[in-house]
Protein backbone atom coordinates (compact mmCIF):
# COMPACT_ATOMS: atom_id res chain seq x y z
CA UNK A 1 0.00 0.00 0.00
CA UNK A 2 2.90 2.34 0.87
CA UNK A 3 4.46 1.71 -2.54
CA UNK A 4 1.19 2.39 -4.39
CA UNK A 5 0.70 5.66 -2.50
CA UNK A 6 4.29 6.59 -3.29
CA UNK A 7 3.80 5.94 -7.00
CA UNK A 8 0.63 8.04 -7.11
CA UNK A 9 2.38 10.98 -5.44
CA UNK A 10 5.39 10.70 -7.73
CA UNK A 11 3.22 10.52 -10.84
CA UNK A 12 1.50 13.73 -9.80
CA UNK A 13 4.85 15.43 -9.21
CA UNK A 14 6.28 14.22 -12.53
CA UNK A 15 3.23 15.34 -14.53
CA UNK A 16 3.50 18.83 -13.06
CA UNK A 17 7.00 19.35 -14.37
CA UNK A 18 7.27 17.59 -17.71
CA UNK A 19 8.45 20.81 -19.38
CA UNK A 20 10.29 22.20 -16.38
CA UNK A 21 13.43 23.38 -18.17
CA UNK A 22 13.98 24.86 -21.62
CA UNK A 23 16.88 26.89 -22.94
CA UNK A 24 14.66 29.95 -23.13
CA UNK A 25 13.88 29.90 -19.40
CA UNK A 26 17.36 29.23 -18.03
CA UNK A 27 18.40 31.86 -15.52
CA UNK A 28 21.21 34.17 -16.57
CA UNK A 29 23.49 36.26 -14.38
CA UNK A 30 23.40 40.04 -14.69
CA UNK A 31 27.17 40.39 -15.11
CA UNK A 32 28.98 38.84 -18.12
CA UNK A 33 31.22 35.84 -17.55
CA UNK A 34 34.71 36.85 -18.70
CA UNK A 35 37.11 33.98 -19.39
CA UNK A 36 40.76 33.72 -20.24
CA UNK A 37 40.12 30.31 -21.79
CA UNK A 38 37.60 27.49 -22.04
CA UNK A 39 38.02 24.01 -23.46
CA UNK A 40 38.56 20.33 -22.75
CA UNK A 41 41.26 17.68 -22.81
CA UNK A 42 42.05 14.16 -21.63
CA UNK A 43 44.30 12.92 -18.84
CA UNK A 44 45.83 9.46 -18.70
CA UNK A 45 44.77 6.49 -20.79
CA UNK A 46 46.67 3.57 -22.23
CA UNK A 47 46.70 1.73 -25.53
CA UNK A 48 45.19 -1.75 -25.56
CA UNK A 49 45.13 -4.31 -28.37
CA UNK A 50 41.71 -5.82 -29.03
CA UNK A 51 40.38 -8.43 -31.41
CA UNK A 52 37.77 -7.79 -34.07
CA UNK A 53 35.15 -9.38 -31.78
CA UNK A 54 36.17 -7.26 -28.79
CA UNK A 55 36.11 -4.09 -30.86
CA UNK A 56 32.55 -4.79 -31.98
CA UNK A 57 32.86 -6.80 -35.19
CA UNK A 58 32.57 -3.90 -37.63
CA UNK A 59 36.19 -2.74 -37.78
CA UNK A 60 39.31 -4.94 -37.93
CA UNK A 61 41.36 -5.66 -34.81
CA UNK A 62 43.91 -3.16 -33.53
CA UNK A 63 44.74 -0.79 -30.72
CA UNK A 64 42.34 1.52 -28.88
CA UNK A 65 42.80 3.89 -25.94
CA UNK A 66 41.14 3.00 -22.63
CA UNK A 67 41.13 4.35 -19.04
CA UNK A 68 41.36 8.02 -20.02
CA UNK A 69 39.65 10.83 -18.08
CA UNK A 70 37.79 13.63 -19.85
CA UNK A 71 38.28 17.13 -18.43
CA UNK A 72 36.38 20.30 -19.30
CA UNK A 73 37.62 23.61 -17.96
CA UNK A 74 37.00 27.33 -17.60
CA UNK A 75 39.70 29.78 -16.53
CA UNK A 76 38.56 33.25 -15.41
CA UNK A 77 40.13 36.30 -17.03
CA UNK A 78 40.73 37.79 -13.58
CA UNK A 79 42.04 35.10 -11.24
CA UNK A 80 41.57 35.81 -7.54
CA UNK A 81 43.64 32.87 -6.39
CA UNK A 82 46.60 30.70 -7.34
CA UNK A 83 44.40 27.68 -6.63
CA UNK A 84 42.62 25.55 -9.22
CA UNK A 85 39.48 23.55 -8.42
CA UNK A 86 38.80 20.04 -9.77
CA UNK A 87 35.24 18.74 -9.33
CA UNK A 88 34.49 15.00 -9.30
CA UNK A 89 31.00 13.51 -9.70
CA UNK A 90 29.43 10.49 -8.01
CA UNK A 91 27.70 7.24 -8.98
CA UNK A 92 25.28 7.21 -11.94
CA UNK A 93 26.19 10.81 -12.66
CA UNK A 94 28.72 12.74 -14.74
CA UNK A 95 30.45 16.12 -14.75
CA UNK A 96 27.02 17.60 -15.45
CA UNK A 97 26.57 17.46 -11.65
CA UNK A 98 28.43 20.76 -11.32
CA UNK A 99 27.00 22.51 -14.35
CA UNK A 100 23.65 24.31 -14.74
CA UNK A 101 21.29 23.03 -12.03
CA UNK A 102 18.03 21.17 -12.76
CA UNK A 103 16.16 24.39 -11.93
CA UNK A 104 18.16 26.28 -14.55
CA UNK A 105 20.30 28.30 -12.17
CA UNK A 106 24.07 28.75 -12.16
CA UNK A 107 26.06 25.61 -11.46
CA UNK A 108 29.12 25.45 -9.24
CA UNK A 109 31.46 25.43 -12.26
CA UNK A 110 30.35 28.93 -13.23
CA UNK A 111 29.97 30.15 -9.65
CA UNK A 112 33.52 29.19 -8.66
CA UNK A 113 34.85 30.76 -11.86
CA UNK A 114 33.02 33.98 -11.04
CA UNK A 115 34.74 33.84 -7.66
CA UNK A 116 38.10 33.78 -9.44
CA UNK A 117 38.94 30.06 -9.45
CA UNK A 118 39.87 28.10 -12.59
CA UNK A 119 37.50 25.10 -12.61
CA UNK A 120 38.15 21.66 -14.09
CA UNK A 121 35.32 19.11 -14.22
CA UNK A 122 35.96 15.46 -14.97
CA UNK A 123 33.98 12.46 -16.12
CA UNK A 124 35.29 9.42 -14.26
CA UNK A 125 36.91 6.64 -16.27
CA UNK A 126 34.07 4.53 -17.67
CA UNK A 127 31.59 7.43 -17.63
CA UNK A 128 30.32 9.93 -20.18
CA UNK A 129 32.94 11.36 -22.51
CA UNK A 130 35.68 9.38 -20.80
CA UNK A 131 34.10 6.30 -22.40
CA UNK A 132 34.19 2.73 -21.17
CA UNK A 133 35.95 -0.45 -22.25
CA UNK A 134 33.41 -2.57 -24.14
CA UNK A 135 35.76 -5.56 -24.50
CA UNK A 136 34.13 -7.94 -22.01
CA UNK A 137 30.59 -7.28 -23.26
CA UNK A 138 31.58 -8.07 -26.85
CA UNK A 139 33.55 -11.12 -25.75
CA UNK A 140 30.42 -12.43 -24.03
CA UNK A 141 28.35 -11.74 -27.14
CA UNK A 142 30.99 -13.56 -29.22
CA UNK A 143 30.87 -16.46 -26.74
CA UNK A 144 34.53 -16.04 -25.88
CA UNK A 145 33.67 -15.41 -22.24
CA UNK A 146 31.02 -16.66 -19.87
CA UNK A 147 28.10 -14.27 -19.18
CA UNK A 148 29.08 -14.41 -15.50
CA UNK A 149 32.18 -12.37 -16.38
CA UNK A 150 30.10 -9.50 -17.70
CA UNK A 151 29.94 -6.67 -15.12
CA UNK A 152 26.57 -5.24 -14.16
CA UNK A 153 25.51 -1.93 -15.64
CA UNK A 154 23.95 -0.09 -12.71
CA UNK A 155 21.01 2.35 -12.83
CA UNK A 156 19.04 4.00 -10.05
CA UNK A 157 15.28 4.48 -10.32
CA UNK A 158 13.58 7.85 -9.90
CA UNK A 159 11.64 6.45 -6.95
CA UNK A 160 14.75 5.39 -5.06
CA UNK A 161 16.67 8.51 -6.06
CA UNK A 162 14.06 10.70 -4.38
CA UNK A 163 14.29 8.97 -0.99
CA UNK A 164 17.95 7.93 -1.20
CA UNK A 165 19.09 11.46 -1.99
CA UNK A 166 16.74 12.80 0.67
CA UNK A 167 14.51 14.89 -1.58
CA UNK A 168 11.37 13.20 -0.19
CA UNK A 169 10.25 10.69 2.39
CA UNK A 170 8.68 7.36 1.42
CA UNK A 171 5.20 8.89 1.33
CA UNK A 172 6.31 11.28 -1.43
CA UNK A 173 6.37 14.37 0.79
CA UNK A 174 9.30 16.75 0.63
CA UNK A 175 11.63 16.40 3.61
CA UNK A 176 11.29 19.05 6.30
CA UNK A 177 12.87 22.34 5.17
CA UNK A 178 13.78 20.54 1.92
CA UNK A 179 16.22 22.49 -0.23
CA UNK A 180 16.06 20.43 -3.43
CA UNK A 181 13.45 22.00 -5.80
CA UNK A 182 11.13 19.03 -6.36
CA UNK A 183 9.33 20.69 -9.26
CA UNK A 184 12.51 20.10 -11.30
CA UNK A 185 13.00 16.46 -10.31
CA UNK A 186 12.50 15.20 -13.87
CA UNK A 187 15.41 17.38 -14.99
CA UNK A 188 17.63 15.70 -12.42
CA UNK A 189 16.41 12.29 -13.62
CA UNK A 190 17.79 13.11 -17.08
CA UNK A 191 21.26 13.42 -15.57
CA UNK A 192 21.23 9.84 -14.30
CA UNK A 193 23.26 7.59 -16.61
CA UNK A 194 24.46 3.94 -16.59
CA UNK A 195 27.27 3.33 -14.12
CA UNK A 196 30.01 1.13 -15.55
CA UNK A 197 32.25 0.71 -12.50
CA UNK A 198 32.43 -3.04 -12.98
CA UNK A 199 34.20 -2.53 -16.30
CA UNK A 200 36.82 -0.25 -14.73
CA UNK A 201 40.14 -1.82 -13.63
CA UNK A 202 41.26 -1.94 -10.00
CA UNK A 203 42.76 0.25 -8.72
CA UNK A 204 40.54 2.77 -10.45
CA UNK A 205 42.60 4.65 -13.11
CA UNK A 206 40.69 7.84 -12.21
CA UNK A 207 42.81 8.09 -9.04
CA UNK A 208 46.08 8.17 -10.97
CA UNK A 209 44.61 10.52 -13.56
CA UNK A 210 43.49 12.93 -10.83
CA UNK A 211 46.97 12.91 -9.29
CA UNK A 212 48.46 13.61 -12.72
CA UNK A 213 45.98 16.42 -13.37
CA UNK A 214 46.61 18.01 -9.97
CA UNK A 215 50.37 17.87 -10.48
CA UNK A 216 50.08 19.63 -13.83
CA UNK A 217 47.72 22.32 -12.47
CA UNK A 218 49.64 22.81 -9.19
CA UNK A 219 47.91 24.09 -6.03
CA UNK A 220 44.79 22.03 -6.73
CA UNK A 221 41.67 21.66 -4.60
CA UNK A 222 40.01 18.31 -5.29
CA UNK A 223 36.24 18.34 -4.63
CA UNK A 224 34.57 14.92 -4.63
CA UNK A 225 30.99 13.76 -4.11
CA UNK A 226 29.29 10.60 -2.86
CA UNK A 227 30.76 7.48 -4.52
CA UNK A 228 33.89 9.44 -5.45
CA UNK A 229 34.22 10.73 -1.88
CA UNK A 230 37.55 9.05 -1.15
CA UNK A 231 39.06 9.79 -4.59
CA UNK A 232 41.08 12.84 -3.39
CA UNK A 233 42.70 10.68 -0.70
CA UNK A 234 43.43 7.90 -3.18
CA UNK A 235 44.94 10.40 -5.63
CA UNK A 236 47.07 11.93 -2.87
CA UNK A 237 48.44 8.51 -1.89
CA UNK A 238 49.66 8.13 -5.47
CA UNK A 239 51.15 11.62 -5.80
CA UNK A 240 50.30 14.50 -3.48
CA UNK A 241 52.64 17.04 -5.06
CA UNK A 242 49.89 19.04 -6.81
CA UNK A 243 47.13 18.67 -4.21
CA UNK A 244 46.65 21.71 -1.98
CA UNK A 245 43.37 20.71 -0.30
CA UNK A 246 40.62 18.07 -0.37
CA UNK A 247 36.86 18.63 -0.05
CA UNK A 248 34.59 15.60 0.37
CA UNK A 249 30.88 16.22 -0.18
CA UNK A 250 28.73 13.56 1.50
CA UNK A 251 31.31 10.82 0.86
CA UNK A 252 30.11 7.23 0.76
CA UNK A 253 31.80 4.52 2.80
CA UNK A 254 33.40 5.28 6.13
CA UNK A 255 37.07 5.93 5.36
CA UNK A 256 38.11 2.99 7.55
CA UNK A 257 40.07 1.39 4.71
CA UNK A 258 43.07 3.66 5.27
CA UNK A 259 45.96 2.61 7.48
CA UNK A 260 47.77 4.85 9.95
CA UNK A 261 50.79 4.82 7.65
CA UNK A 262 48.69 6.06 4.75
CA UNK A 263 47.16 8.84 6.83
CA UNK A 264 50.61 9.88 8.03
CA UNK A 265 51.60 10.28 4.39
CA UNK A 266 48.79 12.69 3.49
CA UNK A 267 48.03 14.37 6.85
CA UNK A 268 49.53 17.70 5.76
CA UNK A 269 46.85 18.19 3.10
CA UNK A 270 43.91 20.15 4.61
CA UNK A 271 40.64 18.22 4.47
CA UNK A 272 37.01 19.36 4.62
CA UNK A 273 34.04 16.97 4.86
CA UNK A 274 30.49 18.30 4.38
CA UNK A 275 27.15 16.57 4.99
CA UNK A 276 23.58 17.79 4.57
CA UNK A 277 20.43 17.12 6.59
CA UNK A 278 18.13 14.17 7.36
CA UNK A 279 20.97 11.65 7.37
CA UNK A 280 18.96 9.15 9.41
CA UNK A 281 16.23 8.84 6.76
CA UNK A 282 15.70 5.38 5.29
CA UNK A 283 17.53 5.18 1.94
CA UNK A 284 15.48 2.29 0.58
CA UNK A 285 18.71 0.35 -0.07
CA UNK A 286 19.69 -2.45 2.30
CA UNK A 287 22.95 -1.74 4.14
CA UNK A 288 23.17 1.80 2.76
CA UNK A 289 22.96 4.51 5.43
CA UNK A 290 24.06 8.14 5.08
CA UNK A 291 24.17 8.41 8.87
CA UNK A 292 26.58 5.48 9.10
CA UNK A 293 28.78 7.10 6.47
CA UNK A 294 28.67 10.39 8.36
CA UNK A 295 29.68 8.72 11.61
CA UNK A 296 32.47 6.84 9.83
CA UNK A 297 33.94 9.98 8.30
CA UNK A 298 33.52 11.87 11.57
CA UNK A 299 35.73 9.24 13.18
CA UNK A 300 38.12 9.52 10.23
CA UNK A 301 38.43 13.28 10.76
CA UNK A 302 39.23 12.63 14.43
CA UNK A 303 42.01 10.16 13.55
CA UNK A 304 43.35 12.51 10.86
CA UNK A 305 43.65 15.34 13.38
CA UNK A 306 45.14 13.11 16.07
CA UNK A 307 48.04 12.52 13.68
CA UNK A 308 48.56 16.26 13.33
CA UNK A 309 46.35 16.80 10.28
CA UNK A 310 44.09 19.74 9.52
CA UNK A 311 40.63 18.26 8.94
CA UNK A 312 37.23 19.82 9.49
CA UNK A 313 33.76 18.29 9.50
CA UNK A 314 30.68 20.38 8.70
CA UNK A 315 27.24 18.92 9.38
CA UNK A 316 25.14 21.70 7.90
CA UNK A 317 22.20 21.32 10.25
CA UNK A 318 24.56 21.82 13.21
CA UNK A 319 25.40 25.31 11.95
CA UNK A 320 21.76 26.18 11.33
CA UNK A 321 21.52 25.26 7.64
CA UNK A 322 18.63 22.81 7.46
CA UNK A 323 17.05 20.69 4.74
CA UNK A 324 19.99 20.16 2.39
CA UNK A 325 19.84 17.01 0.29
CA UNK A 326 22.58 14.70 -0.95
CA UNK A 327 22.89 16.97 -4.00
CA UNK A 328 24.26 20.00 -2.18
CA UNK A 329 25.41 21.63 -5.41
CA UNK A 330 21.85 21.59 -6.81
CA UNK A 331 19.86 22.69 -3.77
CA UNK A 332 18.27 26.14 -3.79
CA UNK A 333 20.95 27.37 -1.36
CA UNK A 334 23.82 25.87 -3.33
CA UNK A 335 25.70 29.18 -3.46
CA UNK A 336 25.57 29.39 0.33
CA UNK A 337 27.23 25.97 0.52
CA UNK A 338 29.76 26.97 -2.14
CA UNK A 339 30.65 30.04 -0.09
CA UNK A 340 31.31 27.87 2.98
CA UNK A 341 33.79 25.86 0.90
CA UNK A 342 35.38 28.95 -0.62
CA UNK A 343 35.78 30.58 2.80
CA UNK A 344 37.48 27.43 4.11
CA UNK A 345 39.75 27.22 1.06
CA UNK A 346 40.76 30.87 1.43
CA UNK A 347 41.69 30.25 5.06
CA UNK A 348 43.99 27.31 4.32
CA UNK A 349 45.82 28.68 1.29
Amino acid sequence: MKFIKWMIVMCVVFSAKSNAQNFSNLKTYNEPLVLESVGSFYVGGNSEQQTRVQIGGFFPDGNITVNQTYVSYMVPYMRQSNLSVVMIHGMNLSGKTYETTPSGTMGWNEYFVRKGFPVYIIDQVGVGRSGFNQKTYNDVKGRNQSPENQPSIIRISDENTSVNFRFTTFDGKQVENGKFPLVYFSEFSKQSIPFMSGAVPRPNPTHKNLAELAKELKNTVLISHSQSGSFPLDAALIDMSGIKAMVLLEPGGTGNQYTKEQLEKIKNIPLLVVYGDHLKNDTGVSGHSWNNYYEGWRNFVGKFNELGGNAKMIHLKDIGIKGNSHMLMMDVNNQEIANLIIDWVNQIK
